[in-house]
């Protein structure tokens, strides 16, 4: 059944003050759920257990960045001379850079910023912008989180292509035999490791991070045994070094700036996994072992190219002795291959929260894991993932020129992020104004400075994470612009509930058998669903349950708070059923706690009526005309409620309806 329903005018809404406050149904706990420490460790033990997988999944991205960030900076379009003032300058600067941004910014300040318990950008967005914000003052800070995940999309296809191609590349130094095969072994790594993106990462989780462990243990290694060859390489922990480097090479240190921001690429991923381990195992991972690994490897690379300026084409592979190469190429590719994984995994996470939020259409959603809630798996954004790092690969060919187009999306970010964070500390936080204002335009005037570098690269493929960026934000922004106008016509055309119950009162109508449940996102309103079946079939189940599905600005609802039944008269009754951003509704899971009076809800005997919407562009006031249609084309390729709910096939009816936006 179809129904025209154009724009009509606005429905007196009830007012909650003039409504007889009903008694609530009682509703029983629901399970409790399983504990973080399942594997039987408390304490100290299950610390360091977090501490060890959080370094398999968190650092992956930032740990393997001394496979071409160093490099790059002699080497390629804009090289250095490989002179001993520009060596400790570049050290000086990426020590300087590992301490600020990493260190400060992010491990003392930023993880503070969690949103109970979860962080990155779309959390942090939620923090300080409400869920149905649209206008007003909190519309520039919604604009720039979303624009801000957009960009991490970006960051997710340059990432694994760049980090896989660097570590094949190693191949090239054990013998020129592996070079024209680079390229078509990193594409088999590349589509290996997205195919098996569906297993989910809880099989070979458990390795990541005793791997990532060896991979620093090696970086440390190697880079230590360099250092002692030539110790004045140390001296770089000095900032003068770093102004001298500036001084000294002008227009060309600050270009320089955009290729020593590779080594802090991974610093958004701390704070984007930070719910999944919590702050503590992250930063004792960080100050025990990243960051030492981390330095001791850079300035091993720069004391070897101080001793051999031929090792600049790869200094990391030169780090090792020639018969340790190809085991390096392969705990590298191992190395990448897991940071790929955190990235992909990440995008995924991202995926989640943006449809939970309502910045996305519903997609398909498999859970990998029972136990762990965290591993989801999104296929339509894993193949894109694929094509398009493939695509990369085959287009750029080298990681010097992915390199190239590397950063702008993460600098981009990392500027959002600081002022979502100012927003954070004024509105949460209750800071006073120059106190926040001053550490953030600290972080800002950083920021704003390898941005500033990174905006070179823009002609040199760095358009492309931006153009990523501006598909993403174009999507997810018309859908977000499109889900208020459709709300704003529905509302218009919305009978209110009051009234209607009274209506049943005076003209009673033929009540059948059974419980009916009517979703609506307004619980004050009469489901359109529910009018059409009773102008169509004209009765109504002796049971009505209004059903409304709201997300909350928070990651996770509290068992005691997730359901709420209003009883309302003649056998209605109005549930609102709660979640989390980071959460998956399951309708008939939690209908399952309903007791309402007199009955037991028997889920083998609800009917469940939804709405679907068959959306008309018009040139009514709401957007313009190509974004109504690209709305309207993702409301028809979006996944189906049915799926969305858990609902079950069987036990639903659609019925169809026109609306005009």
């Amino acid at each position: 059944m179809t129904e025209s329903t154009p724009a009509q005018p606005s429905a007196a809404q009830p007012n909650p003050a003039e409504t007889k406050p009903a008694p609530k149904v009682s509703v029983p706990p629901n399970p409790a759920s399983p504990t973080p420490d399942a594997h039987g460790l408390t304490g100290n033990k299950y610390l360091a257990y977090l501490t060890l997988t959080a370094l398999g999944v968190v650092f992956g991205d930032i740990g393997t960045s001394p496979l071409y960030a160093f490099r790059e900076c002699f080497h390629g379009q804009h090289a250095l001379q490989v002179t001993h003032a520009n060596v400790l300058g570049v050290l000086s600067l990426i020590f300087w850079s590992l301490i600020v941004v990493v260190s400060i910014k992010y491990l003392i300040f930023i993880l503070r910023a969690d949103n109970r318990g979860e962080g990155g950008i779309l959390a942090l967005t939620a923090l300080v912008v409400p869920v149905r914000a649209a206008a007003g003052r909190y519309r520039v800070l919604l604009i720039l989180g979303l624009f801000g995940a957009a960009l991490l999309y970006g960051d997710g296809i340059i990432t694994p292509a760049i980090s896989v191609l660097s570590a094949i590349e190693g191949l090239e130094v054990a013998t020129p035999f592996f070079t024209p095969y680079v390229i078509p072994i990193t594409i088999a790594v590349l589509v290996v490791l997205f195919v098996f993106q569906h297993r989910g990462t809880g099989g070979i989780g458990k390795i990541f991070g005793p791997v990532i462990v060896l991979w620093f243990f090696v970086l440390a290694g190697l880079g230590l045994w360099h250092v002692m060859t030539k110790p004045d390489v140390l001296a770089a922990v000095n900032p003068v070094y770093a102004l001298r480097f500036f001084a000294l090479n002008r227009w060309m240190g600050f270009v320089t700036l955009g290729t020593v921001f590779l080594v802090a690429t991974g610093a958004e991923a701390l704070y984007a996994d930070m719910g999944h381990f919590g702050k503590l195992p992250i930063r004792i991972g960080w100050f025990t072992l990243v960051l030492p690994s981390l330095l001791l490897n850079y300035f091993g690379q720069g004391a070897l190219i101080l001793s051999d300026t031929k090792a600049v084409e790869h200094p990391f592979y030169h780090l090792a002795p020639e018969w340790a190469t190809y085991p390096l190429v392969v705990l590298a590719t191992i190395a990448t291959v897991i940071a790929s994984q955190a990235v992909i995994s990440g995008a995924f996470s991202l995926t989640h929260q943006a449809v939970q939020l309502g910045y996305t259409p519903r997609l398909e959603i498999e859970h990998t894991s029972a136990r762990a809630r965290g591993q989801i798996y999104v296929p339509g954004v894993n193949w894109a993932l694929m094509l398009s790092c493939i695509a990369l690969v085959l287009s750029f060919g080298s990681a010097t020129k992915l390199a190239a187009a590397y950063g702008i999306a993460v600098t981009s970010t990392m500027v959002i992020t600081t002022i979502l964070f100012y927003a954070v500390e004024r509105r949460r936080w209750k800071w006073r104004r120059w106190p926040a204002l001053l550490l953030c335009l600290t972080f800002l005037a950083i920021d704003g400075s390898f941005f500033g570098a990174n905006l070179l690269k823009v002609a040199h493929g760095g358009w492309f994470p931006l153009a990523v960026a501006l598909v993403v934000f174009t999507l997810m922004s018309t859908w977000k612009t499109g889900r208020r106008v459709l709300s704003d016509r529905l509302r218009r055309s919305t009978v209110p509930l009051r009234p209607f119950l009274h209506g049943i009162s005076l003209e009673p109508v033929v009540r059948v058998p059974g419980i009916a449940v009517f979703m609506y996102s307004n619980p004050h309103g009469v489901p359109p669903a529910l009018l059409h079946n009773l102008k169509h079939n004209r009765v109504l189940h002796e049971t009505v349950i209004i059903l409304t599905v709201e997300t909350q600005e928070i990651p996770r609802v509290a068992a005691a708070d997730r359901l709420e039944v209003t009883p309302l008269d003649h056998g209605f009754y109005r549930v609102i059923l709660r979640y989390g951003f980071m959460e998956e509704p399951d309708v008939p899971v939690e209908l399952a706690r309903v007791r309402l009076p007199g009955q037991q809800l028997d889920l083998q005997q609800v009917s469940y009526f939804l709405s679907r919407e068959t959306l008309l562009a018009t040139a009514h006031p709401g957007m313009w005309i190509w974004r109504e249609r690209l709305f309207a084309w993702m409301t028809r390729n979006a996944r189906p409620a049915t799926s969305y709910f858990n609902l079950p096939p069987n036990r639903v009816v659609e019925l169809g309806m026109q609306v005009e936006i």
